[in-house]
């Protein structure tokens, strides 16, 4: 009975099920900008582009999202990268500035969808100025060492973060944002 309850709990959590009716329809005279960190980025870019792909609007839509090492699945048009998870990387560094970037594109007519999931703090490390990487890095193995949980070092991570706690939706602006998350981290 347990193994049937998680498997039923899993299911209506994966993203095939539960991100197409939370999809937005691409903007008039606009595109779709797809940016995605975490654990179930790769799957949520598979269930979007097939979404897209169904109504026939995979010419709207285009972006990246980013996974950890090894949970990468194959797509089409949103490409997959991936980074260090929990302990961010040089991939982690890169992939959060690509995402401010794109999102600094977009245009007043655009969306840009962001989708998260679990990891996506870690996943994307993008240190304010006069944090370097390493101390970054650093303290984030003393937190998880020292047994903190992760609203606390999630809290640490958006103060020390140019991509947290509402950057990137200020870098998005004009355009729309949109975030649709798959967590069990609120």
């Amino acid at each position: 009975i347990l193994l049937e309850m998680f498997e039923a709990a899993v299911g209506r959590a994966h993203p095939a099920r539960c991100l197409p009716p939370h999809l937005p329809a691409p903007p008039a005279g606009g595109r779709i900008v797809v940016l995605g960190a975490g654990k179930a980025a790769a799957a949520m870019a598979v269930a979007t582009e097939q979404f897209y792909r169904q109504r026939g609007e995979l010419d709207r839509i285009g972006g990246f999202v980013t996974t950890r090492h090894g949970y990468g699945l194959p797509t089409d048009l949103i490409e997959v990268v991936e980074a260090g998870h929990p302990v961010p990387d040089a991939g982690s560094i890169a992939a959060a500035q690509r995402a401010l970037d794109m999102a600094r594109q977009a245009g007043q007519h655009d969306i840009v969808l962001v989708l998260l999931s679990g990891g996506a703090s870690a996943l994307w490390t993008a240190p304010v100025e006069g944090v370097g990487f390493d101390a970054k890095q650093a303290l984030t193995k003393a937190l998880l060492k020292s047994g903190a949980r992760i609203h606390e070092l999630n809290c640490v991570r958006k103060h020390l973060s140019r991509i947290k706690g509402g950057k990137l939706a200020a870098a998005a602006y004009p355009a729309r944002l949109l975030t649709l998350a798959i967590s069990d981290v609120p």
